[in-house]
């Protein structure tokens, strides 16, 4: 199946990307055991975490079902070391045009940050397959809403920054299509038992927030 089938069907399924900035290989499986009980299929692992590709390569063994990518990712290069490592998604917290075009020529899912109207539509025109409202601490639901009055029909918009169990509601009813959950959901030191918790915590308020 091309990753691009394997995203839209995850995002389908449970539209929220867990994101594991700082995992250690070590924690790979257990965490990624953890966050697939809970229901979860879209994994990143941001490249400032230790030995990423390691932990990328990891999780895409263990959970094949899964579409697991990196985050933070900055360059065409590094895009190619995350094919290589068996990755299938691209999130950066910026639009860079190279990074999206490698991203789409490997077969891999884009996901650029962007902020403003202008990025929106030049990740789109890049080949983006959806867009990163990043850092959503400086944006609002209203910003979604807006955006998604001119965006083409059917931009996906995933709010990642300060997203959590307790504000997923509003930003949903703005019509953004999935959410990106790190501190909320992961931090690092956090044993198997912590993250199943507050996995459980997030995809029950979103089941909630329908």
């Amino acid at each position: 199946m091309k990753a691009i089938d394997k995203f839209t069907a995850a995002m389908a399924e449970l539209p929220l990307v867990a994101i594991l900035r700082g995992l250690k290989p070590a924690e790979a499986a257990e965490i990624g055991d953890m966050l697939a009980e809970a229901g979860f299929r879209l994994i990143e692992v941001p490249l400032n975490s230790p030995q990423p590709f390691d932990s990328i390569a990891t999780l895409r063994k263990r959970l094949p079902q899964a579409v697991i990518g990196a985050g933070t990712v900055l360059t065409a290069a590094e895009v190619r070391d995350v094919a290589q490592a068996g990755g299938e998604l691209v999130v950066a917290p910026n639009f860079e045009r190279d990074v999206v075009a490698e991203t789409v020529r490997l077969g891999m899912v884009s996901l650029p940050g962007i902020m403003t109207p202008t990025e929106a539509f030049a990740a789109l025109a890049a080949g983006a397959h959806g867009l990163k409202l990043f850092p959503a601490e400086i944006a609002s639901p209203a910003v979604v809403k807006a955006l998604l009055a001119v965006l083409p029909k059917g931009t996906k918009i995933v709010p990642v920054g300060g997203v959590g169990a307790d504000n997923l509601g509003p930003w949903r009813a703005a019509g953004a299509a999935g959410f990106g959950l790190g501190s909320s959901l992961y931090k690092p030191g956090d044993d198997a038992a912590t993250v199943r918790a507050k996995a459980a915590a997030i995809v029950s308020a979103f089941r909630r927030s329908s």
